[in-house]
């Protein structure tokens, strides 16, 4: 499937400039664009912040902080593998919650069945296609007054809001993907954000070997100087590519009656325009099979099952001035 990255072609310049001065200083691996890059994005977030060389690398540092081995853990079906699979890999319990059909997201109702059912020691939500889950407070409130650890995924939101808040805040850790398709990206790459610094110190030194106390054993998981300078760039272009999205829906949309209707209060960073109802020129779906099924659960999810089979995603791509 083709993409387009948005990536401003007037930065090149800029760009090209912060390459030149990691090679003329030769540090090419922790260095000045990777504390910058992490700072800007803490700024943006309003959370401390760490980058890594991969949303999973992330998603590993928040499981073995909280020590989710052997814990069950529920996911959205409705989500990309990755999520329950990097859960699996590290030795959770993953069990399956349906979606809404109205966002896609985790259903409210149906996590406070499967709390009751599993006994979960965490949660994932997944905001999915740049919108930030509808039932994120309730679902959070639910989390805290229950003593459940909330873990964003936060892969699609880059540039939402709610309220004024930005994704990551709801919970105890939110984790962003900077993969080629996102709405910014530096190639690969990810970044955790949490209000709890203990967590944002274990996964300094988790993503660095143990660095520097050796205390925690770790891996290799840091961000090169060439992708953190280009995440530098990018975090100061958002707002104008989220702008630009909401701009053309707001402009190109509107003959799209049966689409995904925000919640008063809500930014989208319009990752992806999702419809329901077939249309010629899609970029196909968000997702076309749950996770459930692609992990050959035997728990039913009507409600996923119908958004799988029942919307696409219209054609929109920043292309900046």
């Amino acid at each position: 499937m083709k993409f387009k990255i948005g990536f401003d072609q007037n930065d090149k310049k800029k760009l090209f400039k912060y390459w030149d001065e990691i090679i003329q200083n030769n540090i090419w691996s922790e260095g000045k664009f990777t504390k910058e890059f992490e700072e800007k994005w803490s700024v943006h977030n309003e959370l401390s912040t760490v980058s890594f060389s991969s949303w999973a690398g992330a998603a590993e540092a928040v499981l073995k902080f909280y020590n989710l081995e052997n814990k069950k853990i529920l996911c959205p079906s409705n989500t990309f593998q990755a999520t329950p699979m990097i859960s699996k890999l590290n030795g959770s319990i993953v069990k399956f919650v349906d979606c809404n059909k109205e966002d896609l997201c985790i259903s409210y109702k149906d996590l406070v069945l499967k709390v009751k059912k599993y006994k979960p020691k965490a949660v994932w939500v997944v905001h999915i296609g740049g919108h930030i889950s509808f039932d994120i407070e309730k679902i959070s409130k639910f989390c805290k007054d229950n003593n459940i650890l909330l873990i964003e995924d936060c892969a699609h939101a880059h540039g939402a809001s709610f309220k004024g808040k930005k994704p990551g805040s709801w919970g105890d850790a939110g984790i962003y993907s900077l993969y080629a398709t996102k709405t910014i990206s530096t190639g690969e790459g990810g970044l955790l954000v949490s209000k709890n610094l203990n967590l944002i110190e274990f996964a300094k030194s988790f993503k660095n070997y143990g660095k520097p106390k050796n205390i925690v054993p770790g891996r290799n998981l840091r961000m090169s100087e060439f992708s953190a300078a280009l995440g530098c760039i990018q975090v100061e272009r958002l707002k104008d590519i989220v702008e630009w999205k909401n701009n053309y829906v707001e402009k190109h949309m509107s003959k799209y009656t049966n689409n995904l209707i925000l919640p008063n209060g809500m930014i989208s960073g319009r990752y992806k325009f999702i419809v329901f109802e077939k249309i010629e020129k899609s970029v196909g779906k968000v997702y076309e099979k749950g996770c459930h099924k692609l992990f050959r659960d035997k728990e039913e999810l009507p409600n996923t099952d119908w958004v799988n089979k029942n919307h696409w995603c219209v054609p929109l791509f920043y292309k900046g001035d």
